[in-house]
């Protein structure tokens, strides 16, 4: 009896020895990000458990947010701390919408001068513009606490002071947003520049036209940051700021946390209120951030 053994081709046999290469290294891809995702997951709820533990305590009664051991779900589940918060002495409503109005006016002044600094400084052609750009970058690393007397003095002469000017023109004109656009604007493709001076377009309308809509996701991350500046801000509103009526939201939490310092539930509540509109307003631009984060990577 005669036995017939069967080889492989020489194609076959290339094939599987490519298969056998490849299990290590898919195996290796597989673990990396295995890793890679357990880790962003990890980081994810340590940022959300914390938001949610604040939203679930501003449902529970005072007795049972300070319970031991605590419990995440409310027992029972009630609204009397927004209706406490709402209905007290203090004028929340008004502080939520103090906040409101300084941190779009304030977004909006920096939005104008901030395009307007760095175009300037990204497209023109003016003597002295590197020097002029760094003693911009200079001011970054001075600490902004020394502007504080100054700033005072300044928004006091102008008679400011207890007024939404006061916690919104000083900051207007900030080195950071300057900075920030001039790398975007920079990287921008000069063809479209050119063809539209070709074509007569002057610099206004350069920058109105084409600069400033090429530079959507960048403005709009940069209206996120400066509205989180203002609407995050305790120290200035506190100087500047006198009536209770007209203060922002922040330091009327502070005040809420006096008033209310064993009433966690109260607290809490306050600040789920205090984060509404910065949720908001990171859902509505989140895109843009990705799109502003991706291409500042791509362009160095």
């Amino acid at each position: 009896m005669t036995t017939t053994t069967t080889a492989l081709s020489p194609a076959r046999a290339a094939a599987v020895e490519q298969t056998d290469r490849k299990r290590p290294r898919n195996r290796r891809r597989f673990w990396t990000q295995f890793v890679l995702y357990a880790v962003l997951i990890i980081g994810a709820l340590m940022i959300v458990l914390p938001l949610l533990w604040i939203f679930l305590t501003s449902f529970k009664t005072d007795s049972d947010a300070i319970t031991n051991p605590a419990s995440p779900i409310p027992h029972p589940f009630t609204f009397d701390a927004y209706q406490t918060l709402f209905t007290s002495n203090q004028p929340i409503l008004r502080w939520f919408l103090n906040s409101l109005a300084a941190g779009v006016l304030q977004t909006v002044l920096i939005l104008v001068t901030a395009s307007m600094g760095a175009y300037a400084l990204a497209r023109l052609d003016f003597p002295g513009k590197k020097v002029v750009f760094g003693a911009i970058v200079l001011t970054l690393f001075v600490p902004p606490v020394i502007f504080l007397i100054p700033n005072y003095l300044i928004v006091q002469n102008f008679g400011w002071l207890d007024t939404i000017w006061a916690i919104t023109i000083p900051g207007a004109a900030g080195a950071f947003g300057i900075f920030f656009l001039r790398q975007f604007f920079i990287n921008l493709p000069g063809e479209i520049e050119e063809a539209a001076r070709l074509d007569g377009a002057g610099d206004i309308r350069i920058f109105w036209q084409i600069v400033l809509p090429l530079s959507r996701p960048a403005i709009a991350t940069l209206a996120v940051l400066s509205f989180l500046a203002n609407w995050n801000d305790f120290l200035w509103p506190v100087y500047v700021l006198l009536s209770p009526e007209n203060q922002t939201l922040q330091p009327g939490l502070a005040v809420l946390q006096g008033a209310y310092s064993t009433h966690y539930a109260i607290v809490m509540a306050g600040a789920v209120i205090a984060s509404v509109p910065v949720l908001i307003l990171f859902s509505l631009a989140q895109r843009q951030i990705v799109e502003s984060v991706a291409a500042s990577g791509l362009k160095g």
